[in-house]
């Protein structure tokens, strides 16, 4: 009953948070469980069922969306599209914050040499667009699932190093890190119980935020015809398919859009939210850390 009590204040209290975890659930849970849940076989064609509008009992059901140019069912090819979409959004995620929490945390802790370098590399991308990065290489390398998982995560790694880099910077002057170096800790002992798990919450934030990104970087690729390739499935892929009908089968386009628009935005809220909820952690660790040696000294 407390637990039960507890969710229904938070809910009550953050209404759009708890809107936005719905949606994400939803969206996750279509995702994982795509084969078990949708109504028709996402693959299945029959040009004889074609654009149908939405709420059309034919073909064996209730075709709750409609169906699209090759009579495919839309909420079907749309829970497929929800799967691929955060599938590659997950993945390029984790390579880019492993390489770039990786490469920021050495060029923070140790500076330097390797420092400088990084920095200035880091801000030579962050100058290009990303888009325009991921567009370059996918038409030089082709896309393929893989490819742009990989293309993402060389267009965002940066932000993490960036992020990672500013967040060491501050915690190596705080009086435990010190305190540890005096005791004689090796860099790596420091590094692993003093430094990363302080960085583990900003960053699982900032993982949040570039979901979207990368989400929105992967509809606007396959909208291009440089991302996810027929006949599977993404939203940007399903706007690109749609687009050739949007006066005589809107649900096409209205569809993909909207489940972009809303993931993307629920996404952007809950992250919004962590950050606010982890900037006051932080605050609160390394401003009393930085502050006791002051008032000691008064």
């Amino acid at each position: 009953m407390r637990l039960l009590s507890s969710v229904g204040r938070f809910a009550w209290t953050h209404k759009l948070v708890t809107i936005s975890v719905v949606i994400l659930m939803i969206v996750v849970t279509s995702a994982v469980f795509v084969h078990q849940l949708a109504p028709f076989d996402p693959y299945a064609q029959d040009v004889s069922l074609r654009n149908l509008p939405p709420m059309t009992d034919r073909g064996g059901g209730v075709h709750v969306l409609g169906t699209d140019a090759l009579g495919r069912d839309e909420l079907s090819r749309l829970m497929l599209g929800a799967q691929i979409s955060l599938t590659v959004g997950v993945a390029s995620v984790l390579v880019s914050g492993l390489v770039g929490t990786v490469i920021g945390l050495i060029a923070g802790y140790y500076r330097g040499w390797f420092d400088d370098i990084v920095m200035r590399f880091v801000d030579l991308q962050m100058s290009v667009p990303s888009l325009l990065i991921a567009l370059l290489v996918l038409y030089l390398a082709g896309p393929s699932f893989l490819n742009v998982v990989l293309v993402l995560a060389v267009t965002r790694w940066m932000v993490y190093a960036r992020v990672s880099r500013g967040l060491i910077l501050s915690l190596r002057e705080v009086l435990f890190v010190e305190a540890s170096r005096a005791l004689g800790a090796s860099d790596l002992r420091i590094i692993a119980r003093h430094l990363l798990p302080n960085l583990l919450a900003p960053l699982v934030v900032l993982a949040t935020l570039e979901l979207a990104v990368m989400m929105l970087t992967e509809a606007s690729l396959s909208f291009l015809g440089l991302g996810i390739q027929p006949p599977e499935s993404s939203w940007g892929l399903m706007l690109a398919e749609g687009r050739e009908y949007l006066t005589s089968a809107w649900w096409l386009v209205a569809m993909p859009g909207l489940a972009i628009l809303f993931t993307a935005l629920s996404v952007n809220i809950i992250a919004t939210w962590l950050r606010s909820r982890s900037t006051r952690t932080l605050y609160a660790r390394t401003g009393s850390e930085k502050e006791r040696p002051q008032s000691a000294a008064a």
